[in-house]
């Protein structure tokens, strides 16, 4: 039964409820209607493997079967293959802890960085993470995995981003964005884990400030339009020169052919929602659009997003 927080009627997901795959046959640890609010207790992306003492050596001891676990499945009634989750994210609650470490063989640069190292932060929902002596960085936290069920039978691993959402580890999904994934299941099968208290896009030494959290989620089932690959509708931030943005996405090995998905998909967002003809939504992302690259170490798959500014158009 959900239970009741400030009004607000809110399912829940304990930690031990979790996965270390994709897989439609898993059953879910819940039933939830459209519209509703769930918390997921998420587990840190070493599964519990790394603590406040931990060091180098218990990173070159990782178990790689016991990484990256997801909180879930939900099972969203009336969610049907084709339909779009629409998953308002709406609060990230830190633990008090962090860690980053330089894992061999994954990275950016895993040749030139061949040894373990770790680095493990204080995390502050007020005052921010405090990493090292010299470096403080903004407490900006966002679940690095988060996604549905593919409709490809049998396991599939947690570590690439897929079009059904996934390790997309984007650190633009902060509370009070909205992400839209595309259904391939009944009931869509949605799962949450990865959160990271803060990151830089790219994630380029393969992990950010892994931090296990509480993560509330509305999940809503949209059948007014369609989407491939995840999307993003982001709110307005105190220092954006913009009001806000919405970002679609382009998922696969190949950067080059990721970004000109993110730039199609856009295209046809621009049509959609903004009423562009296909020359004039080109020009737009060519002149005002920013490409970025959100994840490019979690091999096969890399992800780039396209971002339109809100304010560029009139009434925002």
């Amino acid at each position: 039964m959900p239970r009741v927080v400030s009004g607000r009627s809110i399912h829940t997901v304990a930690s031990e409820a979790h996965a270390f795959c994709w897989d439609n046959a898993l059953a879910p640890t819940l039933e939830c209607a459209s519209g509703d609010e769930v918390e997921f207790s998420v587990r840190d992306a070493s599964g519990g493997q790394l603590g406040e003492r931990s060091t180098a050596a218990d990173v070159a001891g990782l178990d790689f079967s016991r990484v990256n676990p997801v909180s879930g499945p939900v099972f969203v009634k009336d969610a049907r293959p084709g339909d779009v989750l629409q998953v308002d994210l709406l609060e990230l609650r830190p633990r008090g802890f962090g860690w980053t470490a330089i894992i061999p063989g994954f990275g950016l640069l895993a040749d030139e960085f061949t040894e373990p190292w770790l680095r493990i932060s204080t995390v502050d929902a007020s005052e921010g993470v405090r990493f090292g002596e010299r470096v403080r960085l903004p407490f900006r936290p966002f679940p690095g995995t988060i996604g549905v069920a593919p409709p490809e039978p049998g396991q599939h691993s947690i570590v690439p981003p897929r079009k059904w959402g996934g390790n997309l580890d984007t650190r633009h999904l902060e509370a009070g964005t909205t992400l839209y994934l595309p259904v391939g299941v009944e009931g869509a099968l949605f799962s949450v884990g990865d959160t990271h208290a803060c990151q830089g896009d790219g994630e380029v030494c393969g992990t950010a400030i892994e931090s296990a959290m509480d993560v509330v989620v509305r999940l809503s089932v949209r059948r007014d339009f369609a989407v491939d690959a995840p999307q993003l509708a982001l709110p307005a931030r105190p220092n954006d020169v913009a009001a806000g943005y919405h970002a679609c996405t382009g998922v696969g090995p190949d950067l080059f052919e990721a970004a000109r998905d993110a730039v199609r998909a856009t295209i046809v967002h621009l049509g959609e929602r903004r009423g562009l003809d296909r020359e004039e939504a080109y020009a737009v992302v060519s002149v005002a659009c920013d490409l970025r690259i959100h994840e490019i170490v979690d091999a096969p798959n890399w992800v780039v997003g396209c971002f339109v500014p809100d304010a560029i158009f009139e009434g925002g």
